[in-house]
């Protein structure tokens, strides 16, 4: 990461039309980067925090499929909430695919899905592949779901596959993916966050202690996307990044009551969406903990 590109103060982009323009337009603006850097570059110069949590999601998608096309993608895997192998009812049938993904971030816009397919064969254990279909195609539906109250400015979809032609990614669906895509997502969005932050603290003059602090936390994010998403050593670590994180929000809350009303208000109603995996965390840094 080019710290010096951080420290300096970068204009934010302004609102796109729709997500995949913005997307674009940021990559033209970065040019060839790291997905960490994508993250916090990106996160950086996004005008709102759902934005720069669509840049961390974009940047986790690129670790987890680094030949991924240079636009914006999404992986398809929760059903009814769940993202237990046994649970999914979305079926492979050679290369072609059937059945339904509930909830699909930024799902309307993507030009790319990864889709998480039931493979085994009747009486074998639930095995998972991970397939590539494209909006548009024969079999491949993108609905669009209302706006939720948390990041309104993410529109999910719901993607319903009929027959739909794919592509197969190699290695195990769920080894391979879409469990270790539960990881790189908490780092890359912690990273994109944390740079959101950081710019609205340059932007609004917050206390340099606090500045230096959340630059200290980016630096940690880089040391954790490092680590490979199976590493307890690095699980470790990722729980103590959003220790600190959390540490820091009440200085944050402070820090932004005190300047642009319109940083406070965005803030305020999207923080959340740092707690949604908390308890999914929580099991995992106890698991690497008892293992160390």
């Amino acid at each position: 990461m080019p710290w010096s590109d951080l420290l300096q103060r970068s204009e934010r982009l302004p609102v796109a039309a729709d997500l995949a323009e913005g997307f674009a337009m940021l990559l033209q603006t970065l040019g060839t980067v790291s997905p960490f850097e994508l993250a916090v570059a990106g996160g950086r110069r996004m005008p709102t925090p759902g934005l720069a949590f669509l840049v961390g999601y974009q940047a986790a998608l690129r670790m987890l499929w680094p030949s991924a096309p240079l636009s914006l993608g999404a992986l398809c895997a929760t059903e009814q909430r769940s993202l237990r192998p046994a649970d999914m009812q979305t079926r492979l049938n050679g290369l072609r695919l059937s059945g339904r993904k509930d909830f699909v971030t930024a799902g309307d816009a993507a030009d790319w899905l990864l889709v998480a397919a039931r493979s085994e064969q009747p009486g074998e254990t639930p095995r998972l592949t991970l397939a590539v279909v494209y909006p548009g195609e024969p079999g491949v539906t993108v609905e669009t779901l209302p706006a939720l109250p948390l990041m309104p400015d993410i529109s999910h979809g719901r993607l319903h596959l009929d027959g739909a032609l794919c592509e197969l990614l190699a290695g195990d669906g769920w080894d391979a993916y879409v469990k270790p895509f539960r990881t790189l997502e908490d780092v890359y969005v912690l990273s994109a966050m944390t740079a959101w932050l950081y710019g609205v603290g340059q932007e609004s003059d917050w206390p340099q202690t606090l500045q230096l602090r959340l630059l200290a936390l980016l630096a940690g994010c880089a040391e954790a996307s490092r680590q490979a998403p199976d590493n307890l050593a690095g699980h470790v670590l990722l729980g103590g990044l959003f220790a600190q994180f959390e540490a820091l929000a009440g200085e944050v809350d402070q820090a932004l009551a005190a300047g642009p009303v319109a940083w406070a208000q965005m803030w305020q109603r999207d923080k959340a969406v740092m707690q949604l995996a908390a308890g999914a965390r929580a099991k995992r840094l106890a698991k690497a903990l008892a293992a160390n």
